[in-house]
């Protein structure tokens, strides 16, 4: 089936094939490429059909499909033997530019002889010297295939590389990377880098650098020591060629760079990510090069002892990384010895065996913000394993493991999980053999406690509807073993997470107020009908009645709500200490100093908490001192005590590593450590908690938290312009599964998208940013509750296209910012488009386009009078004042200079002069300074603007505004040359 209708003229094919060239390359631009050929057949015109098979050709050889390429060219060819006349100049030098792209092809395919591929280095010289042309870029496709063969290049490099370039040689950038891959074959790490260091600083590129360079140079650069670019060009790198088929031998590079940098997690989600190249790349070299890749990947994989790791691999099947591993390393031994046959020679061979028996150069290197081990991507243990504290060994005896497991509970104690774990696994299995013992009591007993423990969890990742299903199974078993202590334990469970259920999904404070006190009031009858409960059963209540009065207290923030947490929190504290249940003691301390926080009474509640921390200290328990230092560190916060919170928040982060990971929320640790390091200017530091608390976040399995972790972490490296670290954490999020498969909130994931688009943007992707951003607009255009985000969406959407100078297309997106607008004000926001739109206009079409930038001024004053009518302040230049500004600027870019002039006069008069410490100075300067440039220089009326800028440069000296001279000092001295 045809991908687009077929053209019926010339015309319409010419617009076709443009139309075709701004598609990526791969099947969808290749296949059209080809009914463009067969539609400009029809007209038997030569110079359409031209046109058309370069196309095709091109389409082919950046799609990774070497075996169609020469057979295109040779109709090319042909057309050019018979009718030299119909290629103009342009025509003809792209046909012998493309000379190199046959020897290219040629070389990538095995079955073809190598005395074929010579005699068309022989074709390829005779045909140049025939048409008066260098034979420089001969000479570059001679040693490219020496270098494959893998012959003695001495010869053939000095040939080439001491020839003087020619119109139709490579780029330089592309000569560049032959010249120090060349070194790095010779051993010559360093002169190699020197070599490359104008494509890797940047200086030079083309379509396919610094992406090739940069993979070719994460070896050499980790070898002389230089780690952190290594990185860095990872990075931004491996953006340029993922995915890509006619980029695959580059991906295959980055992947054996994470497994030689203790990246392998890394390693196998970009693995992953590129899944298409096993089926999409056609060329066998190509193939070669990133199976190479693929196979150090899986190898270092499998010697770590992962070799049962799912991994992503040919389509039609799944597939482990040692599974994977066998398929890849026969497939790419037989591309090797096919290519040695070939060319008389073992290189291929020995250049895999090089790569395969490399060792790892680094045992870790941080590669991304997102730092992941094998262990995350195995399947996760039930429990964490303590890091700073010895655990007491989990016993082998069922019955001595259950009793401790009840034992260790009743306390409160961290090592509770790891048993009920253990015991969880045992009762599953088929043959499970309960104990009988009466110590131990009937099997009823302990299912009902793995499903209290099990609901407990629930209850801490918020799933309180899962949480309150598993309390009341619990509570029917208990009653079924007869304990109705129990039983009253796990329905109180059950009415908390109900209550924090309905709360969840309640509309408005006073809903959720209702629902905490109904808990309350039934848990008071419940314990008021429960007799016979021991002390840690009646204080475990007692908790739980002071913790849902708590929990309303902190969502109505009322006074009245206070007095009734006090209450109870005395009472559990009377209670546990009479008990002597040390747990619940501290319990109660902690409540207090918390309901002193939530009522605003900060230094109460420090006092509380220093009082309890030396409790802790000398009496315990323990496990309770990480989350009393984290409390104190927020407390610290809210008194602004950036200094001290950051001490007792790095406390309580090193106390909790004497502990099971799930007994400690550090997730909570490291967010608050990222505010205190903020608070400190430390943002780098503060990236890292971040980083941490959302990793933390993960493997509890509260992910949506976790994705909200990470966007702030990504828009606070964005913020750091740590543009590539920012775009490659955002990559690795939305490739996780249920990301990809929509399963998780689509808002987040639209900011995720939307923080990525203004990364891609930073760091001068255009093309990738404006694509994302006009999908996110047409996505949020329909979003009914929330026009705002669309109007902001579609704004940042309207300029980039006006950078791109699709004026039409900025002008519908900006229309589409404006009606959102009209139903959620963003006053400024919107301003700051259409100025934006009008100044690209005018500079960009410069007459031509002052009609369109001029009715974009125009909407920009309604925004402005409106903003004015709702009493609207700008945070940033006042909207007045910027918009004159830009009329001057728009005007001036036009040629229409009076009308600029005068819209900077209204500017200026609009500011008003600026004082000793205004912060206008600047602004006011600027505006000095155009008029100035307008009335000088294009309206040629010199005296009266340097009248102007004179008195301005004297006004802010007098001021101290030194710095704002400047531009105007220099502006004056031009003036008076032209006087």
């Amino acid at each position: 089936m045809p991908t687009a209708p077929r053209p019926q003229n010339t015309d319409e094919l010419y617009q076709a094939l443009q139309e075709n060239d701004q598609r990526p390359y791969g099947r969808t631009r290749t296949v059209t490429a080809e009914e463009l050929v067969d539609a400009a057949e029809q007209f038997a015109e030569p110079v359409p059909l031209i046109h058309a098979l370069l196309e095709l050709q091109e389409a082919y050889t950046y799609g990774s499909e070497p075996r169609k390429s020469p057979v295109v060219f040779a109709r090319l060819l042909t057309l050019f033997d018979e009718q030299p006349d119909v290629f103009d100049e342009r025509l003809r030098h792209m046909l012998f530019w493309r000379f190199k792209w046959v020897a290219h092809a040629l070389r990538q395919l095995p079955e073809i002889p190598l005395a074929s591929l010579r005699q068309w280095l022989t074709e390829m010289r005779d045909r140049y010297e025939k048409a008066g042309l260098g034979l420089q870029p001969y000479y570059g496709a001679a040693y490219q295939l020496a270098a494959h063969v893998g012959e003695d290049t001495t010869l053939a490099y000095e040939l080439w590389a001491g020839r003087t370039r020619t119109r139709l040689s490579d780029c330089e950038a592309c000569e560049i990377c032959q010249r120090a891959r060349h070194h790095l074959r010779a051993g010559d790490d360093e002169r190699a880098l020197r070599t490359w260091e104008p494509v890797l600083a940047g200086k030079e590129s083309c379509q396919e650098e610094p992406a090739r360079s940069f993979s070719y140079a994460l070896l050499p650069l980790l070898r002389t020591g230089r780690a952190d670019r290594a990185r860095e060009l990872h990075l931004a790198g491996y953006r340029g060629c993922r995915r890509n088929p006619s980029m695959s031998g580059e991906v295959g590079r980055h992947l054996e760079f994470c497994a030689l940098t203790g990246n392998e997690a890394r390693g196998l989600e970009l693995l992953a990510e590129n899944r298409n190249l096993f089926d999409e790349v056609d060329s066998p070299l190509d193939q070669l090069d990133f199976l190479t890749g693929v196979d150090v990947l899986l190898q270092r994989v499998e010697l770590l002892g992962h070799g049962e790791l799912p991994a992503a691999g040919y389509a039609g099947r799944t597939w482990t990384v040692a599974g994977l591993r066998a398929e890849v390393r026969s497939r790419a031994d037989d591309l090797a010895a096919r290519f040695d046959a070939r060319n008389g020679t073992t290189a291929h061979t020995d250049r895999r065996k090089a790569r395969l028996d490399r060792a790892p150069l680094l045992d870790e290197l941080e590669l991304t913000l997102r730092t992941r081990s094998l262990d995350d991507v195995a399947p996760a243990a039930p429990v964490a394993a303590p890091t700073g504290r010895t655990a007491a060994t989990v016993p082998d005896s069922l019955p001595e493991l259950i009793l401790q497991a009840r034992a260790l509970e009743e306390q409160g104690h961290p090592d509770a999980q790891a048993r009920w774990a253990r015991l969880r696994t045992l009762v599953a299995a088929r043959d499970y053999a309960h104990p009988d013992d009466p110590a131990v009591g009937p099997l009823v007993r302990l299912r009902a406690d793995l499903l209290a423990d099990e609901g407990g969890r629930a209850g801490e990742k918020d799933e309180f509807a899962d949480a309150v299903a598993l309390h009341e199974e619990a509570a029917a078993l208990y009653d079924d073993a007869g304990l109705p202590g129990d039983a009253a334990l796990a329905r109180a469970c059950a009415l908390l997470a109900a209550a924090e259920n309905s709360a969840e999904g309640a509309d408005g404070t006073e809903a959720k107020a209702a629902a905490l006190t109904a808990a309350h009031a039934s848990m008071v009858r419940l314990h008021e009908e429960t007799p016979g409960l021991a002390p840690y059963q009646e204080a475990r209540l007692l908790r739980l009645r002071a913790t849902t009065l708590g929990l309303r207290l902190q969502a109505t923030r009322s006074e009245e709500h206070v007095a009734p947490v006090f209450a109870e929190v005395d009472l559990l504290h009377t209670f546990a200490t009479r008990h002597d249940v040390v747990g619940q003691v501290s319990g109660a301390l902690l409540l207090r100093a918390s309901t002193y926080a939530i009522s605003g009474d900060l230094p109460a509640a420090v006092t509380e908490i220093d009082a309890l921390l030396d409790r802790l200290k000398a009496h315990g328990p323990a496990w309770h001192l990480p989350r009393t230092l984290g409390l104190r560190g927020r407390l610290q916060l809210g008194l602004r005590d950036a200094q001290a919170a950051y001490a007792d928040l790095t406390e309580g982060l090193r106390r909790a590593a004497d502990w099971p990971a799930d007994a400690v929320d550090t997730t909570r640790l490291h967010g608050d450590l990222a505010e205190a390091c903020m608070h400190l200017g430390r943002p780098e530091e503060a990236l890292r908690h971040l980083t941490r608390s959302a990793e933390v976040a993960l493997r509890r399995g509260s992910r949506f938290d976790a994705f909200c972790t990470y966007s702030n972490a990504a828009q606070l490296s964005l913020d750091l312009d740590r543009v590539e670290d920012c775009i490659a954490l955002l990559d690795s999020l939305l490739a996780e599964p249920d990301v990809a498969a929509g399963e998780v909130d689509d808002r987040l994931v639209a900011q995720l998208r939307l923080t990525r688009a203004r990364a891609l943007r930073a760091g001068e992707d255009l093309k990738a940013a404006t694509a994302e951003f006009v999908a996110l607009a047409a996505e949020s255009a329909g979003w009914d509750d929330d026009p705002g985000s669309h109007a902001m969406i579609a704004a940042e959407t309207a300029v980039l296209l006006g950078e791109s100078g699709e004026f039409g297309r900025a002008r519908e997106a900006a229309d589409q910012a404006l009606a959102a607008h009209a139903r959620a004000p963003r006053y400024e926001q919107l301003s700051n488009c259409l100025r934006e739109l009008a100044r690209l206009q005018a500079q960009q079409q410069g007459p031509d386009g002052l009609a369109d930038a001029r009715a974009f001024l125009d909407d920009a004053g309604r925004i402005a009078d409106e903003a004015r009518a709702a009493g609207y302040e700008a945070h940033g230049r006042s909207l007045d004042t910027a918009l004159a500004y830009e009329h001057g600027r728009v005007n001036a870019y036009a040629g229409a200079y009076e009308d600029a002039l005068a819209a900077l006069e209204k500017a200026l008069a609009l500011l008003g002069e600026p004082g000793p410490e205004d912060d206008r100075a600047g602004e006011w300067a600027e505006c000095v300074r155009l008029a100035g440039v307008v009335e000088g220089v294009y309206l040629e009326r010199p005296a009266p603007a340097l009248t102007r800028v004179d008195a301005a440069v004297s006004r802010l000296t007098a001021l101290g505004h030194t710095e704002e001279t400047e531009p105007l000092i220099s502006l004056a001295a031009r003036l008076r040359d032209e006087e």
